[in-house]
């Protein structure tokens, strides 16, 4: 029989659990979504509008609902990175932090080279300097999909981010997964080699 941990390895668990996904505060506890995750992957394809990362004909398409504001989606972007040339991830902004996460979310949408503003806006974000710079003012239509793709969160029953959902490259079964993941754990999650 294996001992149980100590108190003190427990709270150090949970914390360590708490500190891989961000949420908005106050957060009633998310119950089931109205989109079964089964059909996740296809209502973020048909309603949810993001920027594509890694290799655009890839068959392995992941979803990633992130809040530019989120240091664990910076965490999980530059985990992801490595496995760009297997795959592509579709990366939809959310806006469920604070009042700088739509004004980003709207300016990586409207970026002339996403990828390369996605990697300075993590780069700034992950160095304590609250990322990129941007305007209070986007496009309605950007604005609307940003709330859009917030409802699409809700609705997935996820109350964190980064929200992960893709098909498993083995097994074809739909997965998801709240919160930051290594590369390789990603990769697993995925089913990818």
């Amino acid at each position: 029989m294996r001992p149980l941990p100590d108190r003190r390895h427990a709270l150090g668990l949970i914390a360590l659990l708490g500190l891989a996904a961000c949420s908005p505060e106050p957060q009633p506890a998310a119950g089931p979504g109205d989109i079964a995750l089964a059909d996740a992957v296809d209502a973020l394809a048909e309603m949810g509008r993001g920027f594509s990362a890694g290799t655009p004909m890839s068959r392995q398409v992941v979803y990633v609902l992130f809040d530019p504001q989120c240091p664990h989606c910076g965490h999980l972007w530059n985990a992801s990175r490595p496995l760009m040339s297997r795959t592509r991830f579709v990366w939809l902004p959310v806006a469920i932090l604070n009042a700088s996460s739509r004004p980003q979310g709207g300016a990586l949408l409207t970026a002339g080279d996403p990828v390369a503003a996605m990697n300075e806006h993590e780069k700034l974000l992950l160095e304590g300097r609250g990322g990129m710079t941007a305007s209070a003012r986007i496009p309605d239509d950007v604005e609307a999909a940003i709330a859009l793709n917030t409802e699409l969160l809700q609705r997935l029953g996820a109350d964190a981010v980064p929200f992960i959902v893709a098909r498993h490259a083995g097994t074809g079964q739909t997965v998801s997964h709240a919160g930051s993941l290594s590369t390789e754990a990603l990769a697993a999650l995925l089913g990818l080699p």
